[in-house]
């Protein structure tokens, strides 16, 4: 069976591959070999700068070369690396020969071929790698789309910021908020999620075999490597990796940062299924349409439904995304002894959790494009729930010392269907200051919002 959208074993790489096309090339196999030549070039040219007399600065053309090899990296030379690999069964020694074969026909670089991955473990190019990838889809995918998702959320804040709508604490009708403050409330939790996810560092370390530099200074042992080390890993792209650097580590980076990043992702995505189920449930209760899309069918047997799949959809693979990301993040940072393999064929599954997410993201946006606030319906709830008002008559009551102000309205209100008479009635019989009194008669559930739209607006 030839592999195709229609036969892919993923989703991601089947049905909903035209939504990813931004995370694929970084996150994808291609992206990793991509970072790794990246790696490899970059720690290539930083030797021929570091004052060896066996390996003289490279020139210019030959740096121009070899920064070509990787801005220009394609699918024909992660495919000729796969290739490769056939044979090595070694997918970062197959990107040591790639290179070195591209130095054919260049004197200057054959001559100093054996620079390439010189005193490096695998580990010292694969972890760069990841945290490479990790950066550019954080920074360049996944914020991005978190960006955007607060954005939407920020107007229709603001939009509604003084639009009633009756809460319902533990599914029963409780104090009026605004649907404006209802949607501030995630937007504040969702930034923060996001500013936590941004201000993760992305660690790496080129140490060697055990995190010693023992290769290292077996040839040159006077040179200062970590420093160098150092100098490679924080130096800014292209002369560098732009990276942080882990000073600490055995054979591979301790993947700390990584569980930090995942988790940080994780729980913006559960403020966004909490958001995803909120929005369901005012879509059922009416409180907002869903803009119809030509030709497309809610249900193959009842024609007038418009079910809100998009939030349905974004719940789903929030939740895929999150029992990835929860395993990787608790998985890394544990490797038995200097090294194990477990790590290896787990990271190659960051691009499929941050797949998920992205999927979601991208359904989240489109449900939210698609609402329209349906404010007949809102007030047709509020104006059936006078009984939220025994909230401030009673407090009211409280601050003139009415004894008994609770129990009073308990009584008045608990389990009844509670009429505008029935409170008026009740106020009107208060011994409080007049003032008080036509305050309390002309609230009506719809304008006792507090602070709501006020607090709306402030995001």
């Amino acid at each position: 069976m030839s592999l195709s959208h229609i036969s892919a074993l993923s989703p991601l790489d089947g049905r909903y591959a035209a939504k990813l096309t931004d995370l694929r090339p970084i996150m994808s196999e291609q992206g990793y070999m991509h970072r790794r030549v990246q790696v490899e070039i970059t720690w290539f040219i930083a030797l021929s700068d570091a004052g060896f007399a066996e390996f003289p600065p490279l020139s210019e053309g030959a740096r121009t070369y070899l920064h070509g090899l990787v801005s220009n990296f394609s699918e024909a030379d992660a495919a000729a690396i796969k290739e490769i690999e056939k044979t090595t069964n070694h997918d970062v020694k197959a990107v040591e020969y790639w290179i070195k074969a591209k130095f054919d026909a260049r004197p200057e670089l054959l001559k100093a071929a054996e620079f390439v991955h010189f005193a490096c473990t695998s580990e010292d190019i694969n972890n760069t790698s990841h945290a490479l990838q990790i950066r550019v889809g954080r920074d360049m995918v996944v914020l991005p789309a978190l960006d955007r998702i607060i954005l939407k959320l920020r107007e229709m804040a603001r939009l509604y910021a003084a639009v009633p709508m009756l809460s319902r604490t533990h599914g029963q009708t409780a104090s009026p908020t605004t649907v404006g403050k209802e949607i501030a409330n995630v937007v504040m939790r969702l930034q923060k999620a996001s500013d936590n996810i941004a201000n993760v560092k992305t660690l790496a370390k080129m140490n060697g075999a055990v995190g010693n530099y023992n290769a290292h200074l077996s040839a040159w042992p006077d040179f200062d490597w970590e420093a160098f080390s150092q100098k490679v890993i924080e130096t800014p792209e292209p002369q560098g990796l732009g990276l942080t650097f882990q000073p600490y580590s055995i054979q591979i980076e301790p993947h700390d940062y990584m569980a930090e990043i995942f988790d940080a992702v994780a729980r913006a995505n559960t403020i966004l299924i909490d958001l995803s189920r909120d929005i369901w449930g005012y879509v059922s209760l009416g409180y907002f349409k869903q803009r119809l899309k030509a030709g497309e069918i809610g249900s193959s047997t009842m024609p007038h439904k418009v079910n809100p799949i998009d939030f349905e959809n974004a719940e789903g693979n929030l939740g895929l995304a999150n029992a990835i990301l929860k395993h990787l993040s608790e998985k890394l940072p544990v490797s038995r002894w200097q090294r194990d393999l477990t790590d290896s064929t787990v990271l190659r599954n960051i691009g499929v959790a941050f797949g998920y997410a992205t999927l979601a993201y991208t359904s989240l946006m489109t449900g939210l494009n698609k609402l329209e606030l349906n404010e007949e319906r809102l007030q047709q709830d509020l104006d059936n729930a006078w009984e939220v008002l025994a909230e401030p008559i009673q407090t009211v009551m409280r601050r003139y010392g009415v004894q008994g102000a609770y129990e009073k309205l308990k009584e008045v209100t608990r389990g009844k269907t509670v009429l505008a008479e029935d409170l008026h009635r009740l106020i009107n019989g208060l011994e409080i200051p007049q003032a008080d009194k036509d305050r309390l008669l002309a609230m009506t559930p719809a304008s006792y919002i507090g602070k709501a739209a006020e607090l709306a607006r402030r995001v």
